[in-house]
Order: structure tokens, then C-alpha cells, then sequence
């Protein structure tokens, strides 16, 4: 699923699992580590939007600068995607 800063990978699983996936391009070790906490953070915090249980990999787009608010934003943006497609394909 994509959003606007975030591209989101997901599979069917037995457990709600997230994976980040980082490259240098994103900044010095301190803003890879601050844009991890912000993730970390926005889909703890959102994960009970999903309707199951997925394993998830969040790529970030590389070059952007993030806030919480937008972390969130394209988070939520994802989950709904899945939501509705997930929907469309059982029903």
C-alpha cells in the first residue's frame, strides 16, 4: 500500500509483526534512529485499525523530512487501504 511518504508491505500472519527498512539515504544514524521511534510510536499506537493480523514493512520514502503527525497520517492511510481491499476481496 502506498501513501504519500510511506510505502507499507503486508502479509496474512499469525501475530501483528512491523519491520522498518532504513537505507543511509535517510540521514545520519540519529535521524534513522528518530525516524525509527517516530514509526515505532505511530504504529503502536494505530495498529487496532487493522483488522487482522499482518506482518508489516514500513519504507519510508527516502530525502523526506518526517513529523509525527505525518509518520501517523500515512500510516493510518495504509491501514485503511488494507482494510478496504481486504474487505472487497472476502466479500
Amino acid at each position: 500500500m502506498f501513501s504519500p511518504r510511506i510505502t507499507l508491505l503486508y502479509l496474512p500472519s499469525s501475530a501483528q509483526v512491523m519491520g522498518i527498512a532504513l537505507s543511509k539515504k535517510h540521514g545520519k544514524a540519529v535521524q534513522r534512529n528518530r525516524l525509527k521511534r517516530l514509526i515505532r510510536a505511530a504504529y503502536d499506537k494505530n495498529v487496532c485499525l487493522l483488522g487482522a493480523n499482518y506482518s508489516v514493512v514500513v519504507l519510508p520514502k527516502a530525502g523526506e523530512k518526517f513529523t509525527y503527525s505525518q509518520v501517523e497520517k500515512g500510516l493510518v492511510t495504509c491501514f485503511k487501504k488494507i482494510n478496504s481491499l481486504c474487505q472487497s476481496q472476502s466479500g
